[in-house]
């Protein structure tokens, strides 16, 4: 009984620094209405190192036990839709990555394929990979932008993410998936940690300066996770067929 006291506030504690997520969002979306890029990616960057950590922080001190009163997993599909959804197309729209005429209509498509997805019952596999585009917009818009992409480029993308969501594509969960993880993990930290370099050193008067390191893993990474997805997925097609076929 004297212990209790302590752990039930290490788990409150715990689902705040969840929570804190929320407000990191919105020094986000202030840098942006500030017109402030390094500002933007910064915070979104951090938002995205505070997502990673406080799962297995709260695994540790099992705060299902120690704090019941808050949903964990709810708390964490609400700060995450506003940090990888809500700040992310307001970036794109703010800093005019789409185009023109059709800037509202992507956005909402992003929007609302994006809510779908949070609200799959099947939303991620029992060996950690995700069904569909795991809503990481706060990856996606951060590389188009320093990447400079083109408005026309980044509808693509976005538009063809969008509608990958509501499939069963496999993306990689970058800690927990199993297969490939020894590849997978650092592979996606050493991307994170670009990121986070390019996204300190951007100049308000020299903008962004890749080099043959910084791009080759800008755009290295996202393609690999799209050929190990790719692979999972037709396996995943061909043991299905073959199922059914042996069930007929």
């Amino acid at each position: 009984m004297p212990n209790s006291q302590p752990t039930k506030r290490s788990g409150y504690a715990i689902h705040t620094l969840t929570a804190s997520g929320a407000v990191m969002g919105m020094l986000a979306l202030q840098s942006i209405f500030n017109g402030e890029v390094r500002g933007a990616l910064i915070w979104l960057l951090a938002s995205q190192i505070l997502d990673g950590l406080d799962g297995p922080v709260a695994r540790r001190f099992d705060v299902v036990v120690s704090a019941p009163r808050i949903d964990g997993h709810v708390l964490d599909l609400v700060v995450d839709y506003v940090t990888c959804v809500v700040v992310p197309i307001a970036f794109m729209i703010h800093f005019k990555m789409l185009p023109a005429h059709y800037e509202i209509a992507l956005a909402g498509l992003t929007f609302l394929f994006s809510a779908l997805w949070f609200s799959r019952t099947d939303l991620e596999t029992e060996d950690s990979w995700f069904n569909g585009f795991p809503a990481a917009w706060n990856l996606a818009v951060p590389t188009l932008y320093v990447a400079h992409a083109t408005p026309t480029q980044v509808a693509v993308v976005i538009f063809v993410l969008s509608i990958s969501q509501l499939t069963t594509f496999q993306f990689p969960h970058i800690v927990k998936a199993e297969w490939m993880r020894k590849v997978t993990l650092p592979f996606g930290i050493l991307y994170l940690f670009d990121i986070a370099y390019i996204s300190v050193t951007y100049s308000d008067v020299e903008g962004i300066q890749l080099n043959a390191i910084t791009g080759g893993i800008l755009f290295g990474f996202p393609l690999y996770a799209f050929i190990i997805g790719t692979i999972r997925t037709l396996r995943i097609r061909a043991s299905e067929k073959s199922e059914s076929l042996v069930q007929a």
